[in-house]
Formats: structure tokens, C-alpha cells, sequence
């Protein structure tokens, strides 16, 4: 059986799908890497709501999928912008998700790190985006999970330089009562956070956060860098204090990042471990054993995947990991909140599963050819 996939110039091509199916994979616990994958959301497909609505949730294949991670040794990011934070779930719905998610965790013995931002504002004063972080900060505490404190779209806006960096920052790691990741997110997927840390040019901006780091180093777990510069995050890392952990977000990057080299290595937060998952954790137990030739071998072709899901418009990469949830049979839909599966066009969506079923990464790729044959017949694709 073949399949007609369009391209980007509008012509079809004959593609012959894969038929062997996914290899399982053991579930031991990973040792030489702390690896979270930021973790999508499952909307429900049968609620009535329109984009502007708050987003319906189905909380039984959210709650499933974050199973399927732990069962195979990876840890959850929750309420990360892989879940929409932002674009369709707003901070009620985030906090319904970190308390089901961190209670499922405890339950599962599942590692779990949970998103405190200020997405219940718009805008506000200083006083008022402090407070919106100390709220989405108890929530995450009060469930029993270690926050990332996230980049704010309000403090980007209202910020007046540097020092109001600094003084946020400060006043939040002061009464944290566990050590937070601190996640710088690069315009490239929020555009709203060009300037953060007081500062367009990056070294600028750099030196600020380090000045956040060392200023309260028993209060940082590590920080997530997600700039898409590996360059930039290798120097960062090596001049974190001790005992600080940087977490790499570059989804372009991440096979030599999480490799490292001589003077060390990142760990890794990213969104592509959502649909990676398996393929993963495997690779990380290759390197658990010293095998850095193995790891690469098995992480290195799912590359050209994470950059096709990641391109310009970056922050819609969300819309291709849930398509291949759904290929996968993670979920009984290709439905998303606020309607984001329209967010990618039919020839971006083909070529993410041509990759990712050369890449074997479907449990049943029969299934997947299946639906995605079922995809391309609604947009008129005949076979």
C-alpha cells in the first residue's frame, strides 16, 4: 500500500509507509541524564466550545499519556507551552492540570516538574506580576511538585530594564520553599518575550541571568535554555555555579548537548521528547552505560523531525506533536484547544509523519497509515 503525500509546491508524491512496528522498550530508571518531556494536553473533541473559550479537556487520555511517559523512564514537564500555555488553556485550566498530573504522578512513583508563570494577566505593575507568580508558585508547591519558574509575557511588557529583572527574580527564589528551574524561552517561540531580561542583545541579557543564578544558587535547581543556540547555551553552562543544572531546550541542538563534551552537559526539558519519548530513553540508557557513539546513532536521525515540527512559526510546533500522538494512538483525535490543528498546513503535517514513520515511531504503523490516509481524504487527497 502507498499513500499520496502533497508537498509544499502542491504536487503528490507516492510514499510507501513502513509496516514493522515500534520495538518495545524497557522502562528502567535513567541514570546519567535527568530527562523531562514537556508534555502535550488532549482536548475533548466533543465539548462545545469555540477558540475564545476556555479549553475542555479530556483528562483521561491527558492523565494516559503522561503514563506512557513515565513507563518508559522519562520525566513530565507539566503545564509547559507544549500544553498551550497561552494559546488556548489559561491559567484555570493549568492549574486543574498540575494538580490531576502531580496527584497521578504520586500515585505512578513518576517524576514531575510543573510551569509557574503569570498568564492570568495581561499586563499589570510589578507588585501585580509578582503576585500572579506567587499564586501559579503555591499551586505547584501545594501539589507536591518542583516548579519552572517560566518567562512572563507581563514582565516582558512591563519591565523598565534590568534591575526589575533582578528584583522579580529575586523576591520569588527568596521564598521559594524548594530549588526551581528557571526557564528562559526565546522569541523564536514567543515572540512577546523579544527583550527578556532587560535587553535585546543577548550577551546583555545573559549576563542578567547569570546575575539572577549566582545570586541565589541554593534556590536553582538549573535552568532551561531555550534559545536554539547551542553555542550560546554551552557557554552558559559552563558558567553556572555548582550544583546548578542547565536543562537544555533546543530542540535543533539536543543530541550534542545532552552528549556533551569534555567540560560537561545539559540535561534535558524539551518539547520533542512528547512524540520521541520511547526512542529517547532508550538512547539515554545507551549513554547511561558510556555508549556516547550509540546514543548519538539513535538520537542524531530524529533531528531533521524535531526541526521540521520546530520551523518558523516556531511557537506552532505544538500542532505536529499532537498529530503524531494521534498517528501513534496516543489519543482518538486530531483535535486540539483553540482549534490549533489548523495552525499547520496539509504538506507540513504529511512531512512530519513521512519522518516520523521513517523513523519507526509508531507502536502500529498500520494504524497511522490509516489515519493519516483518513487526514488527506478530508482535504480532498484521493488515493
Amino acid at each position: 500500500m502507498t499513500l499520496r503525500l502533497p508537498a509544499a509546491d502542491g504536487t503528490l508524491r507516492t510514499y510507501r509507509p513502513r509496516t514493522e512496528p515500534l520495538p518495545p522498550a524497557a522502562g528502567a530508571p535513567l541514570v546519567s541524564r535527568t530527562v523531562l518531556a514537556a508534555a502535550h494536553v488532549v482536548a475533548d473533541p466533543y465539548a462545545d466550545v469555540s477558540p475564545d473559550s476556555p479549553a475542555a479537556v479530556d483528562w483521561d487520555a491527558t492523565l494516559a499519556f503522561r503514563r506512557h511517559l513515565w513507563s518508559h523512564g522519562l520525566g513530565v514537564a507539566e503545564a509547559m507551552d507544549t500544553a498551550q500555555r497561552g494559546m488556548g488553556l489559561d491559567w484555570g485550566g493549568a492549574a486543574e492540570l498540575i494538580r490531576r498530573s502531580a496527584a497521578e504522578a504520586r500515585a505512578v512513583g513518576g517524576r514531575i516538574v510543573c510551569g509557574a508563570g503569570t498568564d492570568q494577566l495581561t499586563g499589570g505593575t510589578l507588585a501585580e506580576i509578582r503576585a500572579a507568580y506567587e499564586e501559579q508558585l503555591a499551586v505547584v508547591e501545594e501539589s507536591g511538585a518542583r516548579a519552572v519558574l517560566m518567562a512572563s509575557r507581563a514582565l516582558a511588557a512591563g519591565a523598565t530594564g534590568p534591575e526589575d529583572y533582578l528584583e522579580v527574580y529575586g523576591h520569588l527564589l527568596r521564598q521559594c520553599a524548594e530549588p526551581v528551574i528557571l526557564h528562559w524561552l526565546g522569541p523564536l517561540f514567543d515572540p512577546a518575550l523579544e527583550g527578556y531580561w532587560g535587553s535585546t542583545d543577548p550577551d546583555t541579557a545573559t549576563e542578567v541571568f547569570l546575575e539572577v543564578v549566582a545570586a541565589h544558587p541554593d534556590k536553582v535547581d538549573g535552568v532551561k535554555i531555550s534559545l536554539l543556540d547551542a553555542g550560546r547555551e554551552v557557554a552558559l553552562r559552563r558558567r553556572l555555579p555548582h550544583g546548578v543544572r542547565c536543562y537544555t531546550g533546543d530542540d535543533f541542538h539536543y543530541p550534542e548537548l545532552i552528549a556533551g563534551d569534555e567540560q560537561g552537559f545539559s540535561h534535558a526539558l524539551l518539547g520533542v521528547l512528547d512524540p520521541l519519548g520511547p526512542r529517547a530513553a532508550r538512547a539515554v540508557r545507551l549513554l547511561d552505560t558510556g555508549d556516547v557513539q550509540g546514543f548519538r546513532a539513535l538520537l542524531d536521525p530524529t533531528v531533521e523531525l524535531s526541526r521540521h515540527l520546530f520551523e518558523p512559526p516556531t511557537r506552532f510546533y505544538k500542532t505536529g506533536v499532537v498529530l503524531l500522538a494521534w498517528l501513534a494512538g496516543h489519543q482518538s483525535h486530531f483535535t486540539m484547544v483553540g482549534g490549533h490543528q489548523s495552525a499547520r498546513s496539509l504538506p507540513h503535517l504529511a512531512r512530519a509523519y513521512e519522518l516520523a514513520d521513517g523513523l519507526g515511531l509508531f507502536p502500529d504503523p498500520v494504524l497511522a497509515e490509516d489515519r493519516m490516509r483518513t487526514l488527506l481524504s478530508l482535504y480532498g487527497v484521493t488515493p
